[in-house]
This record gives C-alpha cells, structure tokens and sequence, in this order.
C-alpha cells in the first residue's frame, strides 16, 4: 500500500465529456476533486476570493459573487490582467487540493479533475493521467448546442488549450467519450477495477 494514494489527473478539451467521465468515477467510489466547482465556490456569494478580486478588478464582483461576463471582458483580452487573476485563483486552489488530499489519505485511489492540467504545468503533481476524448465533430456538436456559445469563441477557447491529439498522446489512459454513456462507464470501471488490484 503506498503511503499516500495514487493521484489520477483527469482532462479534456472542452466538450469532449470531462465532468461527466468525472460524475462516473465518483460513481465507482473515488474521491473527486473538482477545481472549476471549487472555483465557483470561491467565486461565488460570499466567496473568500471576492475581495480579493474586486480589489484588483472594481466593479467585477456584486452579493452574487463574480461578474463572469464582466470579468471574462477584461481578463481574455489582457494577458497581464489573466495573470493578475490567476496569481489570486490558482494559490487558493493548491491550498483546497492539499486539504483534499489530507482528507482523503486513507483511499487507494482518488481524482483531479482538472480543466487545463497540461496548459498550466500540473501534469507534474499527479501519478496518472486520465485524458477523455471524443471525435471531433461530437465535440464541435455538443459544444455549439451550449447557450451562448458561438464559433469565434469556441474557436478562441481551442487556441487556449493543448490540441486534442497532444493530450491523448501524452496521456496514461485516454476514455472514450464518444460511445454510448454505458461503454463509457464500463471503460471507467474496468480503469479503476485495474489500478485498484495494482495497488493491492
């Protein structure tokens, strides 16, 4: 039994399926830890980030929490600006990780689900990585159905995230989105099953 448990990353473009390949390794016993929902929780009504962010950004938070679309505005066409943003996210996030992992410590396995593990470096804090994938007019379909989404936008989203074919490729076992929801969850439970028996 290793001391600590085995650190699975999980990935994925957008749309390709990631949240809910998460939802079924939950589903399967592993704790999960989500840093978008973690982010939301920071970010919302009477989040600890909030004054934080409404100093360095006025106006981008209200008793809702964070402004997206106003903050969204200022970060994504200022590179510096994102950075700002970041350098407040990202050390808050590392700390709830930690708390996770700490609470988690006696289970075999458990799950970062992490939107841009490869884009910001954290490939280098997990054991494996778990990249989901689906074809690319799945993804493109399911992507431009979502409220508010347009091509250019969809367009710019990719250009910020590592290619598809790179994160596969890179990857310690890619799941395949693209089949029926119950192929899906049998590739998600013989993973598990197997990397379970190996930490026996």
């Amino acid at each position: 039994m290793t001391a600590r448990p085995l650190i699975l990353g999980l990935t994925g473009s957008i749309g390709m399926g990631k949240s809910t390949v998460a939802a079924m390794f939950a589903d399967c016993g592993v704790p999960v830890f989500d840093a978008d929902a973690e982010v939301r929780k920071m970010q919302g009504p009477d989040g600890e980030l909030l004054p934080t962010i409404e100093e360095a950004f006025p106006g981008s938070t209200g008793p809702e929490g964070v402004k997206r679309a106003a903050l969204g505005a200022i970060v994504f066409a200022d590179p510096d600006a994102l950075s700002r943003l970041e350098a407040i996210v990202h050390p808050a996030v590392q700390a709830r990780r930690a708390r996770f992992l700490a609470d988690n410590a006696q289970a075999p396995l458990v799950l970062f689900d992490i939107p841009l593990l490869y884009e910001k470096g954290l490939d280098a804090g997990v054991d494996k990585v778990v990249v989901v994938s689906a074809p690319a007019e799945v993804q493109r379909a399911r992507v431009l159905a979502r409220p508010d989404m347009t091509e250019a936008k969809f367009a710019d989203i990719l250009a910020l995230q590592v290619p598809d074919a790179q994160k596969r490729e890179r990857a310690d076992f890619v799941i395949d989105s693209g089949v029926s929801l119950a192929e899906t969850r049998e590739t998600v439970q013989e993973l598990v099953d197997k990397l379970s028996a190996e930490l026996r």
